[in-house]
């Protein structure tokens, strides 16, 4: 079948605005979707990021809505200590018997082979809870999914880890019964796909239509070659025979596209019987280049041949896709609060677009009573460590866009220190803060850290008053600038540039990840945030008010 035979059932009546590509803008990868009726939703990795799965929904496939996240509290999810990229990778959503059921791996490490992954899986009544306890249900591999067949059985599926030196580290997919009522695992494991010769067979999800069983995964790693590769069964165990035509989908080969890193795929069937593929992408600011916004979100049409095969066309990620028949799609985009947002902090918790690193956001160290319409933020630990940092940041969703905040802080020494900050992990960042010099003296500065080396910019060390300071930084491309005014209470504000204009690509997956004889010793799997920090290296009570910040995403 051609790629025109194969192209779109809903050509003729789609309305003028599509489905447009990434659907997701920033770090929100390996897309679990999901329709519950005429709802949709996406839950999407979040690694060492509270709250843990972040959810989108929508009506109509074209425009999403971000929920926040599903996991917010330690009972459900504990990153104390996790390692940069570690922490929650590809979860599942799934929903059957009334309920919603969340699949999350918790990945300790990737050194040496070993990942020690536990999946957790909690139910509830809505896709972002409340939940009930975790249970563990193994740690075998990561990457973990629910089946729930016809006949009214479930069944947990994975990749399969092999830690041996010299054997396959991505041993294939592997299946075994859950049973609802004792929620664990029963029966025998059962293997049943390998994978093809693209290797790194991972991200499995099964599905049943007209009468076969088909096996989605991801293979060729997650960067350039990546790809959607689908099997089918006529039995739920198998044997499952992968496509002959090759990858449902993969832009590899092809550094003209927009979309690249095509892979890790689930599928959706809408209420008229089209079919869709959510999937992972990356866009490079240079063929081949370093992604800043990360690991992103998009969706794919997918039709089928006469011989039962799923087929995008032309096996390409498309920037624009048709939207589903019949769906109420408004002639305008609603702008998304993650692309522009005014936060003034007069809501009794953090709006959903906001994260923190390794902690939940609990009243000991982030409120937002202790001084009404503003956020307090109380000092963490240093930029370096893996417990109690006190960072609360945002998605960077668009290649130009800025940042600003308003702040109030009084450093009593140079343990004390808070600000802005373009974060990527503990090893790559940029810090506009105010601190204290040696004398007392209020002091802003800006820091920089680049795989792990600390520095202080040259030239922006200035003495700063105790009155509020705005803090601005500007994403343009690949360049980063910061600036601040310290007549922060008139509208035109006397902006000044802290420091020359630097690298934004740094904050990248690329930038991050470093192999040593062969074996990952950083890697990176998230993307670009712009956030609030404060550090009290003494634990000194130090904290900062943040009277507003805004994000304005301009591309």
């Amino acid at each position: 079948m051609t790629s025109a035979e194969t192209s779109t059932l809903s050509e003729a009546t789609t309305p003028s605005r599509g489905i447009r590509n990434p659907v997701l803008a920033g770090f929100h990868p390996d897309p679990s979707i999901l329709r519950v009726g005429n709802d949709y939703y996406i839950a999407t990795s979040t690694f060492e990021w509270y709250p843990g799965v972040r959810v989108h929904h929508s009506t109509n496939l074209v425009d999403w809505t971000p929920l926040g996240g599903a996991l917010d509290d330690k009972r459900l999810l504990d990153l104390t200590g996790t390692g940069d990229s570690n922490g929650v990778w590809a979860p599942n959503l799934s929903y059957a018997h009334g309920e919603f059921h969340l699949l999350y791996s918790d990945v300790a490490t990737f050194a040496g082979g070993y990942w020690d992954p536990q999946n957790f899986l909690v139910t509830g009544p809505g896709p972002t809870g409340p939940w009930s306890d975790p249970v563990v249900l193994h740690g075998r591999g990561f990457d973990a999914s629910l089946f729930h067949d016809d006949d009214g059985t479930t069944w947990m599926l994975s990749m399969v880890a092999d830690w041996r030196p010299g054997r396959n580290r991505f041993g294939g997919i592997s299946i075994q019964q859950y049973d609802r009522a004792t929620r664990k695992l029963v029966g025998p494991e059962h293997m049943i796909f390998t994978g093809t010769a693209a290797g790194v067979t991972e991200a499995p999800n099964l599905y049943r239509k007209d009468g076969w069983y088909y096996l989605v995964t991801a293979e060729g790693g997650t960067s350039w070659e990546h790809q959607v590769t689908v099997a089918r069964s006529g039995h739920v165990l198998g044997p499952y025979l992968a496509d002959p035509a090759g990858p449902l989908l993969t832009s590899a080969g092809d550094p003209s596209l927009t979309l690249q890193k095509a892979g890790h795929g689930s599928l959706v069937e809408t209420p008229d019987g089209q079919w869709y593929l959510a999937h992972l992408v990356g866009r490079p600011y240079t063929p081949r280049g370093r992604c800043v916004l990360g690991r992103e979100s998009a969706i794919q049409e997918v039709t089928w041949t006469d011989e039962g095969w799923p087929r995008i066309a032309d096996g390409l990620p498309a920037d624009i896709v048709p939207a589903p028949i019949g769906v109420k799609v408004p002639a305008e985009a609603p702008v998304s609060s993650e692309h522009l947002e005014d936060d003034d902090f007069a809501a009794p918790r953090l709006g959903v677009n906001w994260s923190t690193l390794r902690r939940p956001a609990t009243p000991d160290w982030v409120s937002l009573s202790e001084r009404p319409s503003h956020l307090r933020i109380h000092g963490g630990r240093s930029p370096m460590g893996r417990h109690q940092p006190s960072l609360v940041a945002r998605r960077v969703v668009a290649t130009d866009g800025e940042f600003e905040a308003t702040m109030e802080f009084t450093p009593r020494n140079y343990r004390q220190l808070a600000g802005i900050t373009a974060y990527y992990n503990t090893r790559n960042w940029y810090f506009l803060h105010l601190t204290a010099d040696d004398d007392g003296t209020p002091i802003l500065d800006l820091l920089t850290c680049d795989s792990g080396q600390v520095t202080v910019v040259p030239g922006v060390r200035t003495p700063a008053p105790l009155t509020p300071v705005r803090l601005r930084l500007r994403f343009a491309g690949p360049s980063l600038s910061f600036s601040y005014a310290f007549n922060s209470a008139t509208e035109t504000a006397e902006w000044h540039n802290a420091g020359p204009s630097l690298d934004a690509t740094n904050l990248s997956d690329e930038y991050a990840a470093q192999v040593i004889n062969g074996e990952p010793a950083a890697w990176g799997f998230t993307g670009a945030f712009a956030g609030l920090w404060v550090q009290d290296l003494g634990r000194e009570g130090a904290y900062a008010d943040f009277d507003r910040a805004s994000y304005r995403a301009t591309t």
